[in-house]
């Protein structure tokens, strides 16, 4: 099973800089914009089920960082579920799922500081993913279940 951290990163890096400071420590990182991330569990969950998905041969997407986006964007398609979750140009917010690291991020050395309310859920968040929200139901528990209903959309 994948070892997965979830944090929000304000900093004026680049993706590419992101991508290589996490692959240098030894894990793997899949970056979100976090005006569709609806809690650490709605990111978890994703990569929980990718883990699943590989396991038992059903994955859609050739690796895991792709499996872990179609999750969590709650697609079927992976080119709809990357536009959806992909930081936009120039962005100064995110939400990294990194993967298998242990120990210190080591955040200073990308210029990053670390803000996990960036992660928090709401309903515009919940909204922006294209949930539809019913009363008696949180944010992030309707996101919940659609990641898992991906489960079901696939053929």
């Amino acid at each position: 099973m994948t070892d997965v951290q979830v944090i929000g990163l304000r900093g004026s890096f680049t993706f590419d800089q992101a991508v290589e400071h996490f692959t240098g420590l030894g894990g793997e990182v899949v970056l979100f914009d976090p005006s569709v991330v609806c809690g650490k569990d709605h990111i978890i969950s994703a990569v929980r089920h990718a883990d699943r998905a590989f396991v038992e041969g059903t994955n859609r997407a050739k690796n895991i960082l792709s499996e872990i986006v179609l999750y969590a964007a709650c697609e079927r398609q992976i080119g709809r579920a990357v536009k959806k979750m992909n930081p936009k140009e120039g962005a100064t917010e995110w939400v990294a799922a990194v993967l298998d690291v242990k120990g210190d991020l080591a955040l200073d050395m990308l210029g990053a500081e670390r803000d996990d309310s960036l992660c928090d859920a709401s309903e515009e968040k919940a909204k922006n993913l294209g949930i539809e929200l019913f009363a008696g139901i949180s944010p992030g528990d309707a996101v919940l279940e659609q990641v898992a209903m991906v489960d079901l959309m696939k053929p």
